[in-house]
């Protein structure tokens, strides 16, 4: 896409380029500093909005703390549902806190011009409109549904891989990774492209062109937040029940 965006090098749209990055050297390891940047934002925002919410707390809730009992609420309504009555409770975190996390970030690069905040080298973002965050979330939900499970069928849960037929194993072990990596994809490119929109706008028409398309960005990326924790749970859902349930889609 850098590419494709410096052939047009003769527009504002140039300025906007895709791709740099802000390198931390640890060691021998190096790390994108711009996600870690976003990503501690993110974590501050939850961080305080969660202190706020129980720094008080009241018989009947007010203000923040009303605020975070309906979103506890929410999470553990999504995960009741798609992982059952008996088994969502131990899920509630790793579900709440992929569905936090990625409703700030995706929030996050909806409202704040992150690319038109300069640095020495590389470009700010929203955590999620980087790969390898959304990677790194498709992995975790492949490891939780593997140890769900594993946690509750032993062994015997690798059983399902060879049914109806054997030959049905590899494709089977395939569709488990891609599930959650497709997941990944989906949200990366459309809060990347939200973002670059909404940094175009901003760049060219910078008063009130851009509110619609914010507005916009703002209902998607929660749409985006809630298929993610949603599927998530659905997959834990399935391997609690030893990947014999009911086949879900998103």
């Amino acid at each position: 896409m850098l590419d494709v965006l410096n052939t047009f090098n003769r527009f504002p749209l140039a300025k906007l380029e895709v791709g740099q990055q802000l390198y931390w050297q640890l060691g021998n390891l190096k790390v994108h500093g711009q996600v870690f940047i976003t990503s501690w934002f993110v974590i501050a925002v939850l961080v305080v909005v969660s202190l706020l919410g129980s720094s008080k707390i009241q018989r009947i809730p007010s203000g923040m703390q009303n605020l975070m009992e309906y979103a506890l609420e929410f999470i553990r309504d999504l995960a009741k549902n798609q992982i059952g009555e008996k088994e969502y409770r131990p899920w509630v975190p790793f579900i709440g806190t992929l569905f936090l996390f990625i409703f700030v970030s995706n929030w996050s690069g909806a409202l704040i011009p992150w690319k038109l905040i300069k640095l020495p080298s590389g470009e700010l973002g929203a955590p999620t409109a980087d790969i390898n965050t959304t990677i790194a979330f498709a992995l975790l939900t492949s490891l939780a549904y593997f140890y769900a499970g594993l946690s509750k069928s032993g062994l015997g849960y690798f059983a399902h891989y060879v049914e109806p037929v054997p030959f049905m194993l590899p494709f089977k072990i395939i569709e488990d990774f891609t599930k959650p990596l497709s997941l990944s994809f989906r949200l990366f490119g459309n809060i990347l492209a939200d973002e670059l929109v909404v940094g175009v706008l901003v760049l060219l028409v910078p008063l009130f062109v851009p509110l619609p398309v914010m507005v916009l960005g703002l209902f998607t990326s929660a749409i985006q937040a809630l298929i993610f924790a949603t599927l998530a749970a659905a997959y834990i859902g399935e391997a609690l029940e030893g990947g014999h349930g009911e086949e879900h889609h998103d």
